[in-house]
């Protein structure tokens, strides 16, 4: 009895530091994000690092709107889940189970896109890429695996005792937890997408400003009905996303190679940006990829969720 007890107080003991630990992050960067929005005044007209073209629908409004996002998602996350730790609720471990799977699985395609950008603009040496690849491997997908190890143990299950049963997210399906997080990431993907002129590719044609904010509206308005009736798991749901996803693929797979990077670049952003990124060496078909392989792995996510959804749900 006394082994069972001293390792269950081990276990509540390292669930409370990943709390403390998640805690930390999530006020970090909830302060971050704030100081973040002072990037704008540092591009806009009488700011230091101005230049013309500078607004809503450049790639440096763009990126600071994106990376401001990401920081209040991250100080949410950390804030929400770092209480949950130190609580020890019981919702903890499906919730961080279903977000480390969705890591893993969405992980490796931004992953070989991001060595791929990276061997593209950069042209590292050999000695360089090897020194990059222990801690890329560390980030993804080591990091990931070991912490699903760890919340799969039957014993951090006993370690969080307090709290609500959590019985409708213990009940549900992994994979549809998985595909449920997997289509919320995508919902967000897409608002991304509204501050770049809405860019949508429509079976050959890219739609850009009020089509491609309709387009895009129109896509949003679809994954969030999905992403309900996948939570319920709804058989109509499953074969809704499947759809989905495939013509998006083949929709982006299509319409991507029609255009070049110079291209790309003249419609989607002003002269200033469009000449300092001329130089960067991006060219079909790794455009194409870097749209088209997240979109695989999705689908790969869907199809894997097909026995969850049984007829009679």
């Amino acid at each position: 009895m006394q082994p069972v007890k001293a390792l269950l107080a081990n276990r509540r003991l390292h669930l409370r530091t990943i709390g403390a630990l998640m805690l930390l992050v999530g006020l970090a960067f909830s302060v971050i994000g704030p100081v973040e929005v002072y990037c704008f005044t540092l591009f806009s007209e009488g700011g230091r690092f101005h230049y013309p073209g500078f607004g809503f629908g450049s790639l440096m409004f763009a990126n600071i709107a994106i990376q401001i996002a990401g920081y209040y998602t991250i100080a949410a996350l950390g804030l929400i889940l770092g209480m949950g730790h130190l609580n020890l609720r019981r919702w903890v471990r499906p919730v961080m189970q279903t977000l480390l799977w969705a890591w893993l699985i969405v992980g490796l395609p931004l992953v070989l896109i991001a060595l791929l950008i990276f061997i593209q603009s950069k042209d590292p040496t050999l000695l360089r890429f090897l020194l990059l690849l222990p801690f890329a491997a560390l980030i993804y997908p080591v990091l990931p695996i070991l912490l699903i190890r760890f919340y799969n143990r039957d014993d951090v299950g006993e370690a969080l005792s307090t709290g609500p049963a959590a019985d409708r997210l213990e009940s549900m399906p992994l994979p549809v937890r998985i595909l449920a997080v997997t289509l919320a990431f995508s919902i967000l993907a897409l608002h991304g997408r509204l501050l770049f002129r809405g860019i949508f590719p429509a079976f050959g044609v890219l739609l850009v400003d009020l089509p491609g904010y309709t387009a895009t509206a129109g896509a949003i308005l679809v994954l969030l009905i999905l992403t309900w009736g996948v939570s319920m798991r709804h058989r109509w749901a499953w074969w809704g996303t499947l759809g989905a996803f495939l013509a998006l693929a083949l929709s982006s797979a299509i319409t991507l190679p029609r255009y070049t990077y110079p291209q790309l670049l003249d419609l989607l952003f002003p002269p200033a940006e469009a000449d300092a990124l001329a130089h960067v060496p991006l060219h079909n078909p790794l455009l194409t990829l870097i749209a088209v392989i997240p979109l695989l792995a999705i689908i790969a996510v869907i199809l894997a969720a097909r026995r969850s959804f049984s007829p009679e749900q």
